[in-house]
């Protein structure tokens, strides 16, 4: 059995021994720390030349295939404006004639007002061939006129259940598309992409990730399709990282899903993939602030404009977002799920959707009776004061998106005037949640960066990468750094069933470091990105970083 010892250099176990000078790893596991760790005999030593030894990242919340598969699309994230987006667009189409569809994301939202991009801007790069773009936030997609029709998407199209379709004054269809209802009118006439690209999509999230000390990752939203790309990845040993599927429950299928779910998972079991589970499921509970589908107890107070059904909005009204599962409909299948032994992972962005996953986490326990579910509420961009407490009480994790809880363009052009200063500053109550016990961090990978590094120095300031506002804004949420870094570690192998087994490094738990250049606890919050990953081991193997 191969031994490698780490030392020279600064290593944080993420127990309450924090530090130690050295670290001993046998045949893949934690076999020693510190003193322990010296006293025996190693095969090999990594010099870590004055740098800094910690457990790998976990993500909480994210979604590895797609955002594979963003890079196989033209290059529109990084566009600051809607010409860019289109000139991006243009030049992706004439280097790729022989692709059928153009598909792409992930789109700034913010640079059309209200969020809402026009077909004809598309129109005039790509005339003959659909495209399809997701925006940043992936519940919304801007499309050109030509898969509008392809989707038979016409200025009669009724907004279908769950989703809304955008219009003109004049009452043709705009290009935009809210939520999946919506958005699945077109994904259903887009052809199936193939299997090899959608492997390798899977390949390049793992270097993605290991590129940033990440080992384990919650796919968030898994249909049939995704469960065949992971299985024919697990087959052909190209997962290289740990992935825990969460099967997408649709409230409009969800009694045909049921048993689709049981036979996943029996699938996945029955493979025995070392870096492969199933073993959640995924609701949603509303949509995002965003586009005003996010579910407030309170009505919104933009009065933006929505040009639903050729009416342009101007009082908000009593408008309070979506609520995907109606009356008690969300209560019932979770507690079908959960009777399943399935994990629940209830998307709740606003105070509303976060009350009814609450309550619908209840009604399972209730009714199913005592055992170790760990449910968790992703996101909670809102919690009302009256559920705080249920978080500990009932067992649920808060699994939070620390890079969100700064004053962004995402925040201050679309979700601000729609909240209200009052209730905006309310948000990512995350110490809050730290201080209950509760927390673990997420990315919401390719929604916002899958860097974890990049999620802690927002989570220890506060404060947009440069610096506004001073001190940090709602400041008495800042999570020290290294709460911040138990919750993208030991807070995450909680969430994931794995605690004792990776996100700490003590004797028998698996090897699964992250070598960093500097120590982010003594590193001013705003130059933590800077931090340089030297290096990413997965089971005492050095597997990254592979890519930047």
């Amino acid at each position: 059995m191969a031994a490698t010892l780490f030392r020279n250099g600064t290593i944080w176990t993420g127990t309450s021994e924090s530090v130690a000078e050295a670290l001993l790893v046998v045949d893949g596991a934690v076999a020693a720390v510190g003193a322990d760790a010296t006293a025996r005999t190693a095969d090999e030593e990594v010099d870590l030349d004055g740098g800094f030894l910690m457990p790998s990242f976990g993500d909480g919340h994210a979604h590895p295939l797609l955002g594979g598969l963003e890079e196989v699309g033209p290059p529109v994230r990084g566009c600051g404006s809607v010409d860019e987006i289109v000139e991006a667009v243009r030049g992706y189409a004439e280097r790729h004639p022989e692709a059928e569809w153009i598909v792409g994301a992930s789109y700034d939202g913010s640079l059309a007002e209200g969020g809402l991009f026009d077909a004809r801007w598309l129109d005039a790069a790509v005339p003959d061939r659909p495209v399809v773009l997701r925006a940043w936030d992936y519940h919304t997609v801007w499309c050109n006129s030509v898969a509008l029709q392809r989707a038979g998407i016409t200025a009669d199209t009724p907004d279908p259940v769950l989703g809304e379709i955008p219009h003109r004054e004049d009452g043709s269809v705009l290009g935009t598309l809210r939520e999946w209802g919506a958005v699945d009118l077109v994904t259903a006439a887009m052809p199936e992409r193939d299997e090899d690209i959608r492997v390798a999509a899977l390949g390049t999230a793992a270097d993605y990730y290991l590129a940033r000390g990440v080992t384990w990752v919650q796919d968030a939203w898994v249909e049939p399709g995704d469960v065949e790309t992971y299985l024919a990845a697990a087959r052909r040993d190209a997962l290289r990282i740990r992935f825990n599927l969460a099967l997408y429950a649709d409230p409009r299928h969800f009694d045909a899903q049921l048993p689709q779910f049981a036979e996943a998972r029996r699938r996945v079991d029955e493979l025995a993939a070392p870096l492969l589970t199933a073993q959640t499921v995924k609701f949603f509970a509303d949509g995002v602030v965003e586009n005003e589908t996010g579910a407030l107890i309170e009505p919104y107070c933009s009065g933006l404009h929505n040009h639903s059904r050729g009416q342009e909005r101007s009082d908000p009204g009593d408008k309070r977002g979506m609520q995907v599962w109606e009356g008690d409909s969300l209560a019932e299948s979770v507690r079908r799920v959960d009777e399943l032994g399935f994990q629940i992972h209830i998307h709740a962005i606003g105070d509303a959707a976060v009350r009814q996953a609450l309550d619908a986490i209840e009604h399972a326990i209730t009714v199913n009776g005592p055992r170790d579910r760990r449910p968790v509420i992703a996101h909670a961009q809102l919690v009302d004061d009256a559920d705080i407490d249920r978080f500990a009480r009932l067992g649920v994790i808060a699994n939070m998106q620390p890079l969100w809880a700064q004053l962004d363009p995402l925040m201050t052009v679309l979700t601000v005037p729609r909240l209200g200063p009052e209730r905006a500053d309310r948000q990512y109550r995350m110490r809050t949640l730290d201080e209950a016990g509760v927390l673990a961090f997420g990315s919401d990978w390719p929604v916002s960066s899958g860097a974890p590094l990049d999620g802690i120095a927002v989570a220890a300031s506060r404060r947009t990468v440069d610096g506004t506002p001073e001190g940090g804004w709602t400041p008495q949420e800042i999570v020290p750094v290294e709460r911040a870094m138990r919750a993208y570690t030991a807070g995450v192998a909680r969430q994931a069933f794995a605690e004792g087994r990776w996100g700490i490094l003590t004797p028998g738990a698996s090897a699964d470091l992250v070598w960093l250049s500097a120590d982010p606890r003594s590193t001013p919050a705003l130059e933590i990105p800077a931090i340089e990953v030297r290096g990413t081991c997965l089971a005492g193997k050095l597997v990254g970083p592979s890519a930047r």
